[in-house]
């Protein structure tokens, strides 16, 4: 990226919609494709699953740094920077993520992280002054609301068949991608790349070291069976979508890029249908597609605004 893009505060100028969209479409079926890849993974442990995620996606960005002969080693600004977005937006999340899915259908996941944009949307308004919510964006937080009121409150009661563990995990991991989005958008001057690399090793390396102490040496002897979905988690539903993000958010804004949060339901219904033989209820359907509603409203309010 050029000087010439770069504005006064070091933030790159606002994207083009064709960005936007093809960016938004790309990290959404990505991402969503984890949802699958974990669940073919069976058997591993939560903890593992997230270490050989975090590992796997640093390893894969590594070696497309080593061919582009650029520097690893993280300069000394970017430890904590490093640590943050590894923590939130990484080995903590994909744990969650893990024990989720052991409690809940990938769609119901996935429809309820889909309540994130709505989160960045409401710490936004806080935060910064262009990410206001106007009228409309809080009818979509009000509507976002109730839709997960609908996926999540059969939960409370006995005997409904959802597991309130498993939503209410997949509610913590939409609250920390919102926390490291905005922490991203903080961030005045950054190369999207190297937050990448930084995010994974930032996550591989405390959820090995969580491994080893909680589920121990032996855990990870269901690896070498999953390798395939593993290396794919790494690969495919991590590195890459991680790559893409970092650059979207940096150009588009946080609310914007968060966006990613609708889609994926979308993405991962239509792959538990064709892969996994998962069937969506009607209560699923309606939840999701008010949640969506909600944001929709959030996110397509007003015109697109140059980032700040």
């Amino acid at each position: 990226m050029s000087a010439a893009q770069e504005g006064a505060s070091g933030l790159p100028a606002a994207p083009t919609q064709a960005f936007l969209i093809s960016n938004l479409l790309a990290c959404s079926m990505l991402w969503a494709s984890g949802f699958l890849f974990i669940k073919i993974s069976e058997g591993v442990n939560p903890f593992v699953l997230a270490a050989m995620r975090g590992l796997v996606g640093a390893s894969a960005l590594t070696l497309w740094f080593t061919a582009l002969g650029k520097s690893l080693l993280p300069q000394r600004h970017e430890w904590l920077t490093w640590g943050i977005l590894g923590t939130f937006n990484g080995w903590l999340p994909n744990i969650l993520v893990a024990y989720a899915l052991t409690q809940i259908t990938t769609a119901s996941a996935a429809m309820v992280q889909a309540s994130g944009p709505l989160i960045v949307a409401v710490l936004s308004h806080f935060l910064y002054a262009d990410e206001r919510l106007t009228p409309q964006r809080l009818l979509g937080v009000l509507v976002g609301f109730m839709g997960m009121g609908i996926l999540i409150g059969p939960a409370a009661f006995p005997d409904s068949g959802v597991s309130a563990t498993g939503a209410f995990a997949m509610l913590a991991v939409a609250l920390s991608y919102a926390v490291a989005n905005l922490y991203v958008r903080s961030i005045k001057q950054a190369d999207p790349a190297r937050l990448a690399l930084g995010q994974q090793f930032g996550s591989g390396l405390p959820a090995t070291a969580l491994a080893l102490a909680i589920a121990g040496p032996g855990a990870f002897g269901s690896v070498p069976p999953n390798a395939a979905p593993l290396i794919a988690l790494g690969v495919l539903s991590t590195a890459l979508p991680i790559l893409l993000f970092m650059r979207l958010i940096r150009r588009a804004g946080p609310t914007r890029a968060s966006m990613v949060g609708y889609l994926m339901p979308v993405w991962t219904a239509i792959l538990a249908v064709l892969f996994l033989g998962e069937q969506i209820g009607p209560r699923e359907m309606i939840g999701g597609a008010v949640v969506l509603a909600g944001v929709a409203l959030v996110s397509l309010s007003g015109r697109f605004r140059r980032v700040r």
